[in-house]
């Protein structure tokens, strides 16, 4: 069987979820203002460190009585400096459909041994916020970067709770609109959305996790780089530039062009509108092909960046080995760089389609994308 070669390439292959692509503007000059062997105490970092925190409030429209840190070990550091400061307190409950909310409940059960239950989907589904108690502490993540289900909006939690909500928004920040209102604890990297360098996490804070910080204290000991209080109060510095440890100023100007670029293609609204229209082309993708589907069971909850598929042709034989081989063709074109389901995932492909990737990009890949699986399975044909 004769197998058309798709005419078109990808100007910009990259659609890993992780680190993901930069935006489509950006170049090495973008960096050549970083006050590169400077201390980031003296005046120009951290007024380049303040920069990013007010233009995160600006972009993200975050409550000016919320508070914004740069905090070390990307949103895995954020998240667990959260865990480790605030859990205790009362009762909690873990929620997780996929691999990174699986972490935080290991954290949550195995490590800090506080009193939690845990509430979890299979790959594809969503936990029903409806059933949840808020009268606790609930732990979630916004967008599961590995299961490509999303939570669709926080209408289930209630303004009037008792306990903390701590979300992990790391592949939701800068493309989903977040209900700041519902939402204590908020944290995020740069590697993922805008496409910033790694190592580097985003900690938000309500006033009433402010709160919970000022008038609890853990039963464990927390390390230096988890400390947010001093004396029973805030550390007022990390929220306005003075990190705990020193960050890279390569970095911060890798994020501050980001946030530049946001802004100059409308801001949250623009950005949401870009991951939209790239999800939709994947969508629509799957829509008219009968031999892949999107993991999410709910379309009302199918993330918009990082878009997860199945393949469901009765033909294939090692689902796991057909989609690795799948994503292999297309690496080795030029195509699509780091497209495989993530390691815990069911076997697929994961299409990054945050707002810095480009819509002509996705259009270009999906027919290529079909070209690698009629040849794979024309291969698994002729190797029966």
């Amino acid at each position: 069987m004769a197998i058309t070669t798709p005419g078109t390439r990808p100007a910009n292959p990259r659609f890993s979820s992780g680190p993901c692509a930069k935006p489509p503007t950006w170049t090495l000059d973008a960096l050549a203002d970083a006050p590169l062997g400077r201390s980031h105490r003296a005046a120009v970092g951290k007024d380049k460190l303040k920069a990013a925190i007010e233009t995160t409030r600006e972009v993200l429209g975050v409550p000016a009585d919320y508070k914004i840190g740069i905090v070390p070990a990307s949103d895995t550091g954020a998240y667990e400096m959260a865990m480790w400061s605030m859990l205790g307190e009362r009762p909690a409950q873990m929620v997780a459909w996929e691999s990174f909310g699986a972490g935080w409940v290991t954290d949550a059960v195995k490590q800090l041994k506080i009193e939690a239950e845990t509430i979890t989907a299979e790959y594809g589904e969503i936990v029903d916020f409806t059933t949840l108690d808020f009268d606790k502490d609930v732990c979630f993540t916004w967008n599961g970067t590995t299961s490509g289900v999303r939570l669709p909006n926080g209408d289930a939690i209630p303004a009037d709770r008792a306990g903390l909500t701590l979300c992990d928004a790391t592949s939701a920040a800068f493309a989903m609109d977040l209900p700041w209102d519902k939402l204590d604890v908020t944290t995020f990297s740069w590697q993922k959305v805008l496409g910033g360098e790694a190592a580097h996490g985003i900690l938000i804070l309500s006033p009433r996790a402010v709160e919970r910080l000022e008038s609890y204290t853990p039963a464990w000991p927390l390390p230096k780089i988890f400390r947010l209080t001093k004396g029973g109060k805030l550390i007022d510095g990390i929220f306005t530039g003075a990190t705990i440890n020193t960050p890279s100023m390569l970095c911060v100007e890798d994020y501050l062009f980001a946030l530049d670029w946001a802004k100059s293609v409308g801001g949250l609204k623009g950005l949401i509108a870009r991951a939209d229209a790239n999800a939709k082309a994947v969508w629509d993708f799957c829509d008219a092909n009968d031999w892949i589907d999107n993991l999410a069971v709910d379309p009302a909850t199918r993330s918009n960046t990082s878009v997860c598929l199945k393949f469901t042709d009765a033909r294939i034989t090692d689902g796991a080995a057909f989609a690795k081989a799948v994503a292999k063709r297309l690496e080795a074109e030029g195509i699509a760089l780091d497209i495989g389901a993530y390691r815990d995932a069911p076997a697929g492909l994961r299409i990054w389609c945050g707002g810095t990737v480009e819509t002509s990009d996705i259009e270009a890949m999906l027919p290529w994308l079909a070209w690698a699986f009629e040849t794979e399975i024309e291969a698994q044909k002729a190797a029966a």
